[in-house]
Parts: C-alpha cells; sequence; structure tokens
C-alpha cells in the first residue's frame, strides 16, 4: 500500500511532466510494442487474406529453413564483418574527435568544424549513396577520373566484390562520426575544470590529462555505446545496402537485412522473413545480456 501511495503521490506532484510525457508513452505503446505482436508469424505460414488467428501454425519449422538456406553463412559471414570491421574501424573516431573539439582553444573556429562534421547526418541516405555511385562511376566518376590522369584504367568498383565493405563502411563512418561525437562531447561537458587544473599544477601534459583524466571519465559512456552497438551487430541498415549493391556483388554485399527485404517484400515470404528477423533480435539480445552482465561485474557500469 506504501508503495502505491508514494506512486500516485510521484504521479500528482509532477503531473505536469507525466502530461508531457504522455505522447511519447503512447507513440512507443502504438508503434513499438503492439507491432510485436506480429512476431507469431514467424511460427505460421502465413496468409496476408486470413490473418494471423486463421493462419497455419508451423512451430520452428521457418528456423530450420533459416539454418538449412544456402545463403545462411554467408549472410552471417558479411553481416558480421561489416558489423565488425564498422566498430573497429568507426567506434573509436567520435570519441578521439569529441577529445579534438574539447581541446579547441578558438570559439568560431570550433563552431564551424563541428557543424562542419554535423552535417553528414543529416543528408539523406539516397543522396549520399547517389554520390558514392556518382564518385566512383567508371564513366566520368572523380576517383576513375583521377586514375585516368595517371594513365590508370577504370576500375568498376560497384562491380568487384571485394571493394563492397570499404565503400560501405566507410561512407557510413563518414556520414555517422561527427554526429556520433555530440554525446561524448556531453560527457566532456560534464567533467569539473578543476581536475584539468590540478593536474597541470602538477605538471601534467595533454597527454597524461587525456589517459587519467579524460578517459577515465568517458569510460561509462564508451561501454554503454558499445553495449548499444553490440545489440546490432546482425542489423545492418538496408536502405543503404539496397542502395548499393547488385547480384555481381551478393557474394561480399548481400545481408540478413537486404535479404529479409528480398525475401519478405519481394518474395512475399512473411513468415521466413520475420524469422530471419526474430533471429537477429534474439542473438542481439542475448549478446548485450551477456555484455551487460560483464561489464556490471568488472566496474559495475550497466545498462539496467
Amino acid at each position: 500500500m506504501k508503495k502505491k501511495s508514494a506512486f500516485f503521490t510521484e504521479m500528482k506532484n509532477n503531473k505536469y511532466l507525466y502530461l508531457m510525457f504522455l505522447p511519447v508513452f503512447v507513440w512507443y505503446v502504438l508503434f513499438a510494442y503492439v507491432p510485436m505482436g506480429g512476431m507469431v508469424i514467424a511460427f505460421q505460414k502465413f496468409d496476408i487474406v486470413k490473418g494471423i488467428l486463421g493462419s497455419k501454425w508451423l512451430g520452428l519449422e521457418n528456423f530450420k529453413a533459416l539454418f538449412r538456406d544456402p545463403y545462411f553463412f554467408r549472410l552471417l559471414k558479411n553481416t558480421l564483418l561489416i558489423n565488425v570491421f564498422g566498430l573497429v574501424f568507426g567506434f573509436p573516431l567520435p570519441i578521439i574527435l569529441a577529445i579534438a573539439f574539447n581541446e579547441i582553444r578558438l570559439k568560431r573556429f570550433k563552431k564551424i568544424t563541428q557543424t562542419i562534421s554535423y552535417l553528414p547526418h543529416f543528408i539523406s541516405s539516397v543522396v549520399v549513396m547517389s554520390m558514392v555511385i556518382h564518385f566512383l562511376s567508371p564513366d566520368g566518376g572523380l576517383v576513375n577520373g583521377i586514375r585516368n590522369m595517371f594513365g590508370l584504367e577504370s576500375i568498376y568498383f560497384l562491380q568487384i566484390p571485394k571493394y563492397f565493405k570499404t565503400i560501405f563502411i566507410s561512407t557510413g563512418i563518414w556520414q555517422g562520426t561527427g554526429f556520433s561525437a555530440i554525446l561524448y562531447m556531453a560527457a566532456l561537458a560534464g567533467i569539473p575544470k578543476e581536475q584539468y587544473e590540478a593536474a597541470t599544477v602538477d605538471g601534467a601534459g595533454k597527454f597524461k590529462q587525456m589517459m587519467y583524466i579524460t578517459l577515465p571519465n568517458l569510460a561509462p559512456t564508451i561501454v554503454i555505446m558499445l553495449l548499444i552497438n553490440l545489440g546490432s551487430i546482425l542489423n545492418v541498415g538496408h536502405e543503404r545496402i539496397i542502395l548499393l549493391y547488385n547480384p555481381a556483388i551478393y557474394e561480399t554485399a548481400d545481408v540478413f537485412n537486404s535479404y529479409v527485404y528480398r525475401e519478405g517484400i519481394m518474395g512475399f515470404r512473411y513468415s521466413y522473413a520475420q524469422a530471419v528477423t526474430l533471429f537477429q533480435n534474439l542473438v542481439g539480445f542475448f549478446l548485450v545480456f551477456s555484455a551487460n552482465k560483464i561489464t556490471r561485474k568488472l566496474d559495475g557500469t550497466t545498462l539496467w
């Protein structure tokens, strides 16, 4: 009873804050939680006419079909490689950029460089991928134009499988690094200046200040962001993949998300596509849950 009383007292005292939060709550319920009921079609032979209630129940057959799929290991390999390389090369860059911005003392220059770094995030993926296609075009593209100036032959970059991962990961890093740095800059803003002043008095240079003050204070934020990224280790943005790839480079470009698009939307295999998606989400949840448990034991940093 005491807990209920405290809850209603809290609601009454902060009623306007809860009213402000209500639209967000309703949005999440309607568009994030209610649609979860549709996951049941992963266990059915879904018929769009009969609906969920009238469709035939298959149990785990769709999942068995996924693991027997001749493309399963190719999809798994491509998805993991793109995400792992994206983490290795892309994850540290926003941290480095945020620390670099934090060291800039010229305010005008700092604002200009920050704005320039944020801009790619607000460019549509369609526009970014169109730019990539144009720059890498064998006929009049910027990259091949430079190669031709030095007497080298044009390369059909988007027709050769080995180039795809580098192109895709590079564009993702370019588009997201500046915006991702904002979170780390907010964490840096919360570090007391007195710590740096005390370190300067003790004779610590910039490098030592970064190692013993900046990075330790950033560590909780870094761990949280790493945990969140682990949750999407089997998810790759299918929009950018679909805008770039073609059958000639399926060998290295085809991932679970693009496969779901082809099989589910284009091939009308809704149940099978949902089974693939559910498999991705379960793996992501397991990784986040396990990593969260490990970090909680190591330094107390945790998502929940």
